[in-house]
């Protein structure tokens, strides 16, 4: 085995976690989900939610990794030997997520290419349909959307190109080129977006709070998903990422600036959605409520009748918007990528350009299978059951082996010795006791919305993924260690 790869500076592990956490859903899941939850009083089930399990369960994900400086798989085996097995399943569900996230870029990459010339015409509905996402019509499984197929091929060569090298000449450089970028750009479109005719309107729709709803479990149960999943809590990515850094790091004050900086991105990227949003009602007449909606809906249909009717501004906002959408998924989908391919490269004793090779290209067939005339509905399904049921309880369990079997206090010392902010027992609490009742009171409520009203297709997805998940985990586990 070759050295253990090393960031070059504190600087690119810091933009490198803030490229894993700003992602898709920042730009076009917050908004709605702050909206949609009790406007300006969600802010507050927010905010407990960073406090007592984004910045406690992030602390000790720098505290394992730091520790350890090993892969995601043979931390959990040096713990217990059995416990492999639990990181595999973890890792392989990861990858699963950068499977069907670079079909979700392919979209992204075909709206950027189409922003140039507004070739998705006035039915942005219909040309998502046709051209880029497909419908939920099985009989579409027959044929390819042939420019999303295009663009998930470019993405997996640019993914390979950056994972291949090592991590500080690849996802270092490129995060600290890619992330001031992405903040610039979006800078630029909140701000503009802030003095748009209309902005106020979509604002005061945003913010105005609903405090009754702060009575209600599923808001404070959203917030806390909101943190998980905008954080990349639990996923093996920081894990690996602080498994990078040298000594002499100050684990808890880099912990502080990502959570900051993924708040505050997200949190601004809301009040510029929102400000588009009351533009298009004020101009167009139509009423806010038909407007708002999350995900490819907002992104990929709504933005583009926005920059329909914007006149000339709209030929700039739209290639810019795409592209700040290009650069956080990217920077999101090396994060992704980066747990089954250190763990692979460790267990196997292949060099990082053979094992990142290999997997881009197992990578690549399935997100091909993914682009498909059934392709958003495919995604759609297989997001939903990744996160809902595998990573949340894994983010659990991960909690108790790290809290129960191995000791969380362990962890102190390296967490506390170069810090500026220090840890202690009212962190081990919340690690210990808090954080798992919350994780599996939200894993059952998820488990119940998942399963109560899906469709047969979709049971056979969720299945055919926990066996594939389970046999290569099993597989990966069985395998004798290379340093053996």
């Amino acid at each position: 085995m070759t050295e253990r790869a090393q960031w070059d500076s504190s600087l690119s592990f810091i933009f490198a976690m803030i490229g894993a956490a700003v992602g898709l859903g920042n730009i076009w899941r917050f908004s709605y989900v702050l909206y949609s939850n009790g406007g300006g009083s969600f802010f507050i089930p927010y905010l407990i939610a960073i406090a007592i399990m984004g910045i406690p369960f992030l602390i000790l994900e720098y505290g394992v990794g730091f520790s350890f400086k090993e892969s995601y798989s043979k931390i959990m085996s040096d713990i217990n030997p059995k416990f492999e097995l639990i990181a595999w399943i973890l890792v392989l569900f990861v990858f699963v997520v950068t499977i069907y996230y670079m079909v979700i870029l392919s979209w992204d990459l075909v709206y950027l290419a189409s922003s140039f010339t507004f070739s998705w015409g006035t039915d942005a509905a219909q040309y998502f349909v046709s051209n880029v996402g497909g419908s939920s019509n099985l009989s579409n499984a027959s044929f390819l959307l042939i420019p999303t197929t295009v663009g998930v091929l470019l993405l997996w060569v640019i993914l390979w190109f950056i994972s291949h090298r090592n991590v500080d000449k690849g996802i270092g450089k490129v995060s600290k080129i890619l992330i001031p970028a992405l903040f610039v750009i979006m800078g630029c479109i909140i701000v503009y977006a802030l003095t748009l005719p209309g902005a106020g309107i979509g604002i005061s729709t945003l913010l105005t709070p609903d405090w009754a709803k702060l009575m209600d479990i599923n808001i404070w149960l959203a917030a806390f998903a909101q943190i998980i999943f905008s954080l990349s809590m639990g996923q093996a990515i920081a894990v690996t990422y602080a498994s990078y850094l040298p000594e002499n790091s100050k684990l808890i004050d880099n912990v502080l600036i990502v959570v900051a900086s993924n708040s505050l991105f997200e949190i601004c990227t809301a009040f510029g959605v929102f400000s588009i949003l009351g533009y298009m009602s004020y101009t167009g007449g139509t009423p806010m409520v038909q407007l708002i909606t999350e995900g490819t809906g907002l992104i990929f249909i709504v933005f583009p009748m926005i920059f329909n009717i914007m006149g000339p501004i709209g030929r700039i906002l739209a290639p810019l918007l795409f592209l700040a959408i290009l650069f956080a998924g990217i920077t999101s989908a090396l994060g992704f990528f980066e747990p089954m391919l250190n763990s692979t490269t460790e267990k196997l004793g292949w060099s990082r350009k053979r094992t990142a090779t290999v997997l881009s290209v197992i990578g690549c067939i399935f997100s091909l299978i993914l682009t498909t005339g059934i392709s958003s509905y495919l995604v759609g399904i297989i997001d939903g059951f990744v996160n809902e049921f595998g990573i949340l309880l894994l983010i659990g369990i991960q909690c108790i082996i790290f809290a129960w079997f191995y000791g969380v206090d362990r962890f102190l010392p390296a967490l506390n010795e170069h810090s500026t902010f220090k840890v202690g027992k009212i962190w081990s609490f919340v690690i210990k006791y808090l954080l798992p009742v919350v994780l599996i009171i939200m894993w059952i409520i998820g488990i119940i919305n998942l399963f109560s009203n899906a469709a047969q297709f979709e049971i056979i997805i969720d299945l055919i993924i926990i066996v594939a998940v389970l046999v290569v985990a099993a597989v990966m586990y069985k395998v004798k260690p290379a340093n053996d």
